[in-house]
């Protein structure tokens, strides 16, 4: 069952808003790996969420991608081009989530910099706040 456009965007966005949220508790637990996952995560989620708005295509699903969202995002609101830095967050996709995304480095081992994931935080916050403005999902 197709859910309608609003109620699917919805959910996408109050996901988004969770995963951001559990990202930061692991960011205070200096998890930062698994933050850093989730913070690009709680990003991709939340442009699909505008997308899915906007766009009306299931293209949008098939990539992980901020960059290539951000740029479907810009095509529509040219505001979006003020946050462009959140795209540093694709970096954390793969190399945060298995042990051979690293060579010769461990995630868990590896991603140890409290500024680093207090940054990533950043980035997906501005960006989810930009996206709570410009949809009305009530």
């Amino acid at each position: 069952m197709k859910r309608p456009e609003k109620e699917e965007a919805l959910r996408w966005f109050i996901h988004a808003k969770d995963e951001f949220n559990d990202a930061d508790e692991l960011r205070k637990r200096n998890r930062f790996y698994l933050a850093l996952f989730h913070f690009q995560q709680s990003a991709e989620k939340a442009l699909k969420a505008y997308l899915y708005l906007n766009v009306k295509s299931v293209e949008i699903f098939y990539t992980h991608s901020i960059t290539d969202l951000l740029e479907m995002a810009i095509e529509i609101d040219f505001e979006f081009k003020e946050i462009t830095t959140v795209k540093k967050l694709d970096q954390y996709y793969i190399p945060t989530k298995y042990p051979n995304g690293l060579p010769g480095g461990i995630p868990s081992r590896y991603y140890d910099d409290p500024i680093e994931a207090e940054n990533a935080m950043t980035l997906a916050k501005d960006l989810i706040d930009l996206i709570e403005k410009k949809i009305n999902l009530e």
